[in-house]
Formats: structure tokens, sequence, C-alpha cells
């Protein structure tokens, strides 16, 4: 209907102008995605993505898994879709524009093929359209109506495109698609559809650009360390820049469920300065990916991957500043030596000052102890249950150390680490400290 029709009889309805451009972009969004069960993907006319899946069946669980998989990943882009298999690429399209009360249909052996394409209507081939009349006058309704008729005569009439899309359907000539070409960086960009001004709102948008990255990632066999995510916001007098939020994995990952709960995290705590109108996201660093190695009898606690994951979903909950590993430093002094760095910094551990036990948890002041009869006490009185360790260093820059360090124990068998100062020549009063806790 025109659009005065429209008006007239719905003064209401809200006219959109179709957008070409924009629906070519969002069809090859859709193809990006699905780039993870199969790098041979194709856009086709008439708003068609066909995939050849035959040599990921095994891999994804079958047919039916690699279909439900599919279809989650169209549905997290924001459309819908009617989806058929077929052992030709040309004969599941026919069978995917026909309309299906479940939205799908399967058809996996080329006999079963022949009998559903026979009963489909002939305007489901794009050539025979043109001819539509002339079929109809001949007494055609269904593909096996024009099968019959002679071939000659069909050539000479409607041209040999007609023939040749019949026959690529029933498998009786070869398929030649133009796959997709992967590009070699992912940067995508989506707009919102209204001004949002709570960062958690952002996921539902944000997750369909980490299905085309994740499909990106797989077409190209590589894995994520490191991306970007911008929020743009409105524009106006008053610009404000747009808001970073930096993604870095501790273990390489092309999962979208893993990239998609980190994000999460990390927008719950991004406080936005102004309202978000779009969303970009970005490969910053990636690597070659490397299958996991499944061994026979793996680790107690979970793998490596699982315990980075865990640091890593730490870092966007807490903060890198809040999630720490020790980098020890060259020193003696155990207050200089017991550094403790965020995990995403690539500060690497000096050599260690003593091969003597010493307690990971230092105190930040020591606690001076009390004597009972001759003895340091805390709690109860403690018994030295280690060699002394000497330590007298920092005469170097002012912070001189001289300490007799030992390891001892209480009545409950709980461990400390604790100190005596040397003597000086001042006083000969003997001083007992605790300065580090063992687990």
């Amino acid at each position: 209907m025109k659009r005065a029709g429209v008006l007239t009889l719905a003064p209401n309805a809200l006219v959109y102008d179709r957008e070409p451009a924009r629906e070519q972009d969002v069809l090859r969004e859709v193809a990006l995605a699905l780039m993870r069960f199969s790098p041979m993907v194709a856009v086709c006319e008439e708003e068609t993505v066909v995939i050849d899946v035959s040599a990921s069946l095994r891999l994804f669980g079958g047919i039916l898994r690699i279909c439900h998989q599919m279809r989650q990943v169209v549905d997290a882009v924001g459309v819908t879709v009617r989806m058929s298999v077929a052992p030709t690429g040309q004969g599941a399209w026919m069978l995917a524009k026909v309309l299906i009360k479940d939205g799908r249909r399967r058809v996996l052996k080329m006999r079963s093929l022949e009998r559903a394409l026979d009963a489909l209507s002939y305007l489901a081939v794009p050539e025979v359209r043109p001819f539509a009349d002339w079929f109809a006058g001949l007494g055609c309704r269904v593909l096996e109506d024009i099968r019959r008729l002679p071939r000659a005569g069909l050539k000479k009439r409607c041209s040999v495109d007609l023939l040749d899309s019949l026959d690529r359907a029933y498998g009786l000539s070869p398929e030649l698609y133009e796959w997709l070409d992967v590009p070699p960086t992912f940067s995508a960009r989506v707009e919102l559809p209204d001004r949002v001004e709570h960062a958690e709102a952002i996921l539902f948008s944000a997750r369909r650009l980490v299905v085309q990255l994740c499909g990106w990632l797989s077409a190209q066999q590589l894995a994520l360390t490191h991306a970007s995510v911008t929020l743009e916001h409105e524009r106006g007098r008053e610009a404000i820049e747009p808001t970073t939020i930096d993604l870095a994995l501790a273990e390489p990952t092309w999962h979208e469920e893993h990239l998609v709960r980190l994000l999460k995290e990390r927008l719950g705590r991004v406080e936005l300065q102004a309202a978000v109108i779009a969303v970009r996201l970005s490969a910053t660093k990636v690597q070659a990916a490397e299958p996991p190695t499944d061994t026979l009898f793996p680790d107690p606690g979970g793998s490596a991957e699982d315990h980075n994951r865990l640091l890593e979903l730490l870092v966007a909950r807490l903060g890198p500043e809040n999630v720490l590993r020790p980098a020890p430093t060259s020193d003696h002094r155990p207050e200089y030596a017991n550094r403790w760095v965020s995990v995403q910094d690539d500060a690497k551990p000096d050599a260690a000052p003593s091969e003597l036990p010493r307690p990971t948890w230092l105190l930040e002041t020591p606690v001076r102890l009390m004597v009972k009869n001759h003895r340091p006490f805390y709690g109860s009185s403690l018994k030295l249950v280690s060699t002394g360790e000497r330590i007298e260093a920092g005469w170097f820059d002012g912070g001189l150390t001289a300490r007799d360090y030992f390891v001892a124990e209480a009545a409950d068998k709980s461990c400390y680490w604790i100190y005596r100062e040397r003597p000086s020549a001042t006083s000969d009063e003997v001083r007992w400290f605790l300065h580090g806790l063992f687990g």
C-alpha cells in the first residue's frame, strides 16, 4: 500500500522508510556471527545466508545441535530466521523461502529433497516468477509440473538460468558460491534503540557484537587476549568523550559465554556520565588459538584455564587494583621483599632472598610481644621451632635492620613468624615482635 492509504486507514501508524544499506549490514553481521560454525558462508539474494556445515557436524554434535546453536546466534543478533537443511544449498534456500509452520525444515537425503522440492510452488524459484502467467496457463502449480516440460522448450522460452537454478537445487549440477571474506581486523558498532542511562542495560546490544566477534575469531582460528568496548554518548554543544572499557583476559578465549559474563561484570562497575547511544567492540590483541588438551587424569581443582577465568571474573568484579599476586623483590628485609602487584601487571619476581621458611601474610606493622618467663608470649607462650635467620641490611639506603627471625609455635599448634631485635650499643633490652602468620 501507499503511504497515504496506510495513514487513511490507520492515522497512528508509524511509517519507516526502508534502508537497503542497513539491511545488508545486518545480513553481513549475521553471516559473520555464523562463521563460528563454518568458514564457508555466503550472502545471497533475498536476505539469504547459505552455510556449508558438512565438515562441522561431528564437532558440534550433529545437525540438531548445530541448528539449535545457529538459532541462538541469530536471535542474539536481533533478527528472525527461517532455517532449513538440505544436501544442496539451493534446495535448502528454496525450502526456507516457503512458509513453514515451525520455521524449520530438514531434508538429509537426496531422494527426500527431490520429493520435497517437487511439492513446492513454482514461485519459490526466482527465475520462474517472470513467466508465472505462462506457466499458470499451462496448468503448472508445483515444480514437479515444470520439470515434466521439455528442457529444450524451457531453455528456448525461459533462458538457461531457470534450468541452471533447478539443476543446482536438485543436485544435478555443481554449486559455486562466493564465500564471505573475513576482515583482517575486527571492529563492529551497533546503535542502541534508545538512550540508555544505565550501563547494565547495554549488555543486550553488546551481546550482538560479542557473537560477531566469536564468529570472526573462529573463522580466523584466533583467540582474544585484549578487547575494548567504547560507549558513545549523545552529541551536542558540550560533547562528552566516549567511555572506554578495556577487557584484558588472562587466558586467550573465543567462547561467547565467557566474554558475555566478563563484559557483564565490567558494565556493572561503570558509572555513566551521560546517556549512551551506540556501542563499539574492537579486538585489540589476538593470538593463534590452541585447542584445549584433554588429559586422561585431569588435575584436581580445575585446569589452568578455569583458574585464569576465575581471575578474570574477579578483576572484572573487584577491579585490577584489588586482585594481586606476589612479585617479591631481591631484598633481605621482609617488608621490602614482600611486594604485591596486580594480576594484570607484567612485573616479574626477582630471585628469592632466602630459602628459609617465610610466611606469605606479613603484618603491615609488626606487633610487639610480651615476654613471660624469658619467652615471647602471644595468647600463650611461644616455642621456637626453627633455626634463626639473621637479617642485617639496609645500611645503604638509611633503613638499617638488625633482626633474628624464628618460626614460633603456640600452644594450639599455630605457627607465627617472630623476630628479636639485635641489642644495640644504647640498650640491652630484648624485644620480640610478631611480623608474619603462617596458614
